[in-house]
């Protein structure tokens, strides 16, 4: 595992619109969550993964989270779309998901299939 360091929840920024309420019920019901992916893009520090388990930390009170930067080849240009959906909603931080927990079917419609139509484009255009 790689080094991991602590950041503040509201210093991360989200790469995604969502969260699932029935995988959130699932994190909740588990132990504390391991460190979470993070990458430096375009000068933020983004979440690659794991918003599910930072809103949980939220929603139990943390104001810190254990991360570590993503050492993985990923489709940044598809990440830094996210980042510009979520800002373009107002999505700066991990608390700014509290309005958009949702089930999990809208969230295979809302977030999925967004995704999905938008990877479709890029590989389209590449």
């Amino acid at each position: 595992m790689p080094e991991t360091f602590i950041l503040r929840l509201d210093q991360i920024q989200p790469s995604q619109l969502y969260i699932n309420r029935g995988k959130l019920g699932a994190v909740q019901a588990s132990v504390y969550p391991d460190a979470l992916p993070v990458k430096e893009l375009n000068g933020r520090i983004v979440f690659t993964d794991g918003h599910t388990r930072a809103f949980a930390a939220h929603l139990a009170g943390r104001r810190e989270i254990e991360v570590y930067w993503e050492d993985e080849e990923l489709d940044w240009e598809a990440y830094q779309i996210c980042v510009d959906w979520c800002l373009a909603e107002g999505i700066h931080n991990i608390a700014d998901l509290a309005g958009r927990v949702i089930d999990p079917q809208q969230y295979e419609v809302l977030w999925l299939e967004r995704c999905r139509h938008m990877q479709e484009s890029l590989h389209a255009v590449r």
